[in-house]
């Protein structure tokens, strides 16, 4: 198994039930965070990490978030015609800025089921996986962050950050020993504790890079009651068999599943725009003044 990550998985086969009725019939990846879809901060992520390699599981009636990715000769065209050459440059890079593949998840059965649903595309190797819903601002990207740590380690990586008492219970928690400053090994994990249980405020958060020993844990992971299988629960297994390790965020996090989440990441990313920005902050003024 090479040390080096070189796919990356995204699992976009759920059904949006956080921010309806606006992922009726539209997958919520897609919704636009500024002038982008959400998940294209994802896969800028991976590239800018130097995972080129993308790997999108989604529901079969979905065809949009592949076409997003794919070549359109038709639009090229005619904005090359009428001389919009930004535009054209934006619709170009999608097609060419990675390799992406698209697999299906026949239904809704959780996250270690969508993983397992990427094992023919992921093979033998070392894999990211990134929920598009998690878009981060960070000067290094956290992907980065965890391949670095992936490298030093050998074994698979969480992406964490600190969260409030009061939000503990919307978290995986970690127990964990510290190694040094952000590096942490697991000692086990705790599928949304009360604040009271919780063995610490280490919340895991939408990346891993695992290993490919992940897919055996999850085939041998019993659904749960309501016929899922987690990841969690793969997690903890794969536990028992070798060291996991965490990884502390350096950067900003926004949960984009949710409404005000959503809200705050587009405000966030608008008015760090040198084109947006002083505009959109003279309306924000003009608004609640």
């Amino acid at each position: 198994m090479s040390a080096n990550v070189q796919t990356v998985v995204f699992p976009a086969a759920g059904l949006g039930t956080r921010i309806l009725p606006a992922t009726k019939t539209f997958p919520k990846e897609l919704l636009p965070l500024v002038d982008r879809p959400i998940i294209q901060y994802g896969v800028e992520e991976a590239v800018n990490s130097g995972i080129r390699r993308v790997v999108l599981v989604t529901k079969p009636s979905n065809t949009l978030t592949t076409a997003h990715f794919a070549a359109d000769p038709e639009l090229e065209a005619i904005l090359e015609e009428r001389g919009k050459i930004d535009a054209l440059a934006a619709v170009r890079a999608l097609s060419v800025m990675a390799e992406v593949k698209t697999v299906h998840q026949e239904q809704p059965l959780g996250l270690g089921h969508a993983i397992l649903a990427a094992k023919s595309e992921v093979g033998d190797e070392a894999f990211a996986v990134v929920l598009p819903d998690d878009v981060i601002d960070a000067a290094t990207p956290a992907l980065q962050q965890m391949t670095d740590v992936f490298a030093e380690v050998g074994g698979p990586v969480l992406l964490v950050e600190r969260v409030p008492p009061e939000a503990i219970h919307r978290y995986g928690i970690i127990d964990a020993t510290p190694l040094r400053n952000g590096v942490f090994e697991i000692r086990d994990l705790v599928e949304k504790p009360t604040p009271e249980m919780a063995p610490s405020n280490l919340g895991i958060i939408g990346r891993y890079i695992l290993t490919p020993d992940l897919f055996t844990a999850l085939e041998k992971t019993e659904p749960s009651r309501d016929g899922e299988i987690q990841l969690t629960e793969g997690l903890r297994r794969l536990l028992h068999q070798r060291p996991l390790y965490a990884c502390e965020l350096t950067g900003v996090r926004h949960d984009t599943g949710t409404t005000i989440g959503f809200l705050q990441a587009s405000l966030h990313f608008a008015l760090k725009r040198p084109d947006l920005g002083p505009a959109l902050r003279a309306s924000l003024r003009a608004l609640v003044e």
